[in-house]
């Protein structure tokens, strides 16, 4: 008599293996933006408020799918969820590559705007799937591989979009997100949920957590234009309010919140959220300002660089990023976090000064957003991998969900306030930003992260607290 044997599911390593080709595959896709805004708002006539907004779309919509996303992996599996949510990521690659004007390409942003969500439920997975003490490196080598997908979409948006289109900058990556997907829901053995309440969606915390990042973005965007409209910014100050007060009330009296804000009242949750909107504040004027003064004009103070020119530019800041996810969660394991934030900090504080000092050469931009984007990568992947570990395995997607949360909120907050001073710096009839309002960008953002070493200061040495 034949036995037959069914085929041996794959290993925990081997599993992991598939979301970091989803890691990279996702990055790829979310950053062709960066590189390529100056190409951009020409093709498009977009002006630098448009601009600004397309540079954060993705990341606020990813500032409403995290919690959900990682609450629903907690409570149906990791891989159930993320399958589901890269589906709709790759509908928004096709209809970002096959927009035609501004409005559809904000439409394709938002909806891959799900693969912010795909973070925390990737570590949710990886610790279904590895021990604890690998799980800790883990953590950090997916986060890594993402920035390296980010780097490679660096390097190849400006060439794809100038030799070929614009399309073909979404479309490529979307291809290989769709086959990474399909990796996923082949070699991924399905985790059994960790929350078995039963309770649905938050919709009501959704739909006010929405109509507040709506409307402080339109507050910090819009501010420097309606200063001569004081009634209306007023009006939207109120509504602000009124959205945020009308969120916190419902999100502590649910049942099953879409953002549980009793976790916050941990410290090392509470600390990590404060840290990552602080940094990511600072890590946003690198991140916006240096791409548009390489695309100023030559004859003036900036460089005239193409979308292909400033992609080899910030490859080294790509690459300083994707070693420091592996590099942190090494660093997170022998020294502690608060060693590796407040080396991250400093950094990062170094190098936005140096680039309002210095900025009339190319190398000290690549230099100073380098040193940047190493100093983020540091102190992100200590605070998600912080976070993570010192929670009950239950409530990992909740947890680092929040963090990453403040990540996209901290990142969008800093964009707008950026792109603002640079439309109040840009003289009446110039579409040229003063080069005092780069210089300012940089400042504040060197001052707000300097802030964050206030609250280093508290944290514990350890992981845990």
């Amino acid at each position: 008599m034949t036995t037959t044997h069914a085929p041996a599911p794959p290993s925990g390593k081997a599993a992991v293996a598939t979301l970091g080709a989803l890691a990279v595959a996702t990055g790829a896709l979310e950053s062709v933006v960066t590189p390529t805004l100056p190409l951009l708002q020409r093709e498009l006539d977009m002006s630098p408020a448009e601009g600004a907004l397309l540079s954060i779309v993705l990341l606020v919509t990813g500032a409403l799918i995290t919690p959900i996303a990682g609450t629903l992996g907690d409570r149906y599996g990791g891989k159930r969820v993320v399958v589901r949510l890269m589906a709709v990521v790759c509908a928004g690659g096709l209809v970002s590559a096959l927009a035609p004007n501004l409005p559809v390409l904000l439409l394709g942003q938002v909806l891959q705007g799900a693969m912010v969500g795909a973070l925390p439920l990737s570590f949710i997975l990886v610790r279904a799937h590895l021990p604890a003490g690998e799980s800790k490196v883990a953590i950090g080598v997916v986060s890594g591989l993402f920035v390296g997908g980010a780097m490679a979409g660096t390097l190849a948006a400006g060439p794809v979009a100038e030799g070929l289109s614009r399309h073909w900058m979404f479309a490529l990556p979307t291809f290989a997100v769709i086959g990474a997907t399909v990796l996923v829901h082949r070699l991924m053995p399905h985790n059994p949920p960790r929350r078995t309440d039963g309770a649905g969606i938050d919709w009501a915390g959704l739909v006010l957590l929405s109509g507040t990042l709506v409307t402080l973005m339109l507050v910090l965007g819009l501010g420097a234009d309606l200063v001569a409209q004081p009634l209306v910014l007023l009006g939207l100050v109120v509504l602000l309010a009124a959205f945020g007060a009308g969120w916190v009330a419902v999100e502590r009296r649910a049942a099953s919140p879409m953002v549980d804000l009793r976790m916050l009242t941990r410290p090392a949750v509470g600390k990590s959220c404060v840290l990552t909107f602080l940094i990511c504040v600072g890590t946003s004027a690198a991140t916006y300002l240096v791409p548009q003064l390489f695309a100023v004009l030559a004859d003036t103070y900036g460089f005239g660089a193409s979308a292909t020119a400033i992609g080899f530019f910030l490859l080294p800041g790509a690459l300083a990023a994707s070693l420091a996810g592996p590099i942190s969660g090494i660093g997170v394991r022998r020294f502690g976090s608060r060693a590796v934030v407040t080396a991250g900090v400093l950094l990062m504080a170094v190098g936005l000064l140096g680039l309002a000092a210095a900025h009339t050469e190319i190398w000290h931009l690549v230099v100073g957003k380098a040193l940047v984007a190493l100093a983020n990568g540091l102190c992100v992947t200590a605070m998600v991998t912080r976070t993570a570990t010192s929670v009950d395995l239950g409530d990992t997607g909740i947890a680092t969900g929040l963090v990453l949360v403040t990540r996209v909120i901290g990142f969008a907050v800093g964009v707008q306030v950026t792109g603002a001073i640079l439309t109040a710096g840009t003289p009446s009839g110039s579409k040229i930003p003063a080069e005092s309002a780069f210089v300012a960008g940089f400042a504040l953002a060197a001052a707000v992260t300097a802030l964050s070493l206030l609250v280093v200061r508290t944290m514990s040495k350890g992981v845990k607290e």
